[in-house]
């Protein structure tokens, strides 16, 4: 296809996307209730000394609302994105590299659950509990907006950083990256790594920043081996493919 082409392509993907996550908003927003107690919980059960989460705005509760439900369906949308980002790649991969599709839809959603998951049940809750610990002596008054945003990042910032070692497989695949690349440049990956937590982290502190560095660095090197499987698939393959 012209680049025209593959630009309505692109177009039309991103459309379909649009409309099953506006269609899964909408069936979230009639259960954003408990949608927002759930995401709620790691941070309200580490309130200290009859400490609540207020709001201060009259919009303040719609919008948190809205974007828990947002959140929501994101990541269950995540398959059918998955989906139609590799509808768009896979004309550009061998026959034997396209039946590979299920499994790039099934990890990456397993990768993005899971990075959700580690955010909620691990980062959150040590983070949650060491912060407000720190003002054990005064009583907490977090406005809703601001503990949803703080949450909200760290879930999502989990998320994308656990699709790592698909994003270096993908780039494997087309030759960008290769194993040998990525561990001769590991100490520079090292301080991506680095800086790239103190950006997630809504707070910024040293705790956070290393309970996202550590998982990053092992999701790095699981990358590396995802893409020496994926140089040695391109070696094994006849040329006539």
């Amino acid at each position: 296809m012209s680049f025209l082409e593959h630009l309505d392509e692109l177009r039309s993907r991103l459309f379909r996307v649009a409309i099953v996550f506006v269609v899964l908003l909408a069936v979230c927003w009639f259960l954003s209730d408990r949608i927002l107690a759930f995401l709620m919980k790691p941070i309200r059960e580490h309130l200290l000394g009859g400490g609540d989460i207020i709001f201060i705005s009259i919009t303040e509760p719609f919008m948190v609302y809205m974007k828990a439900s947002a959140i929501a369906a994101l990541f269950l949308s995540a398959p059918y994105i998955l989906w139609q980002f590799w509808g768009f790649v896979a004309p550009g991969l061998y026959k034997k590299e396209r039946r590979a599709g299920a499994l790039f839809i099934v990890a990456g959603t397993i990768f993005f659950v899971a990075g959700g998951a580690f955010g909620y049940y691990v980062a959150l809750p040590t983070t949650a509990r060491w912060l407000i610990t720190l003002g054990s002596q005064f009583k907490a008054q977090l406005t809703l907006q601001s503990a949803f945003d703080f949450e909200s990042r760290m879930l999502l910032g989990a998320g994308l950083v656990f699709e790592m070692p698909i994003v270096i497989l993908v780039l494997s695949r087309f030759g960008i990256v290769t194993p040998g690349f990525l561990m001769r440049h590991f100490r520079i990956a090292i301080m991506v790594i680095a800086i790239s937590a103190a950006v997630i982290t809504p707070s910024g502190d040293a705790l956070t920043m290393t309970i996202f560095a550590l998982p990053m660095i092992a999701l790095y090197l699981i990358g590396v081996g995802f893409a020496w499987l994926a140089t040695r698939s391109a070696a094994d393959k006849p040329a006539s493919s």
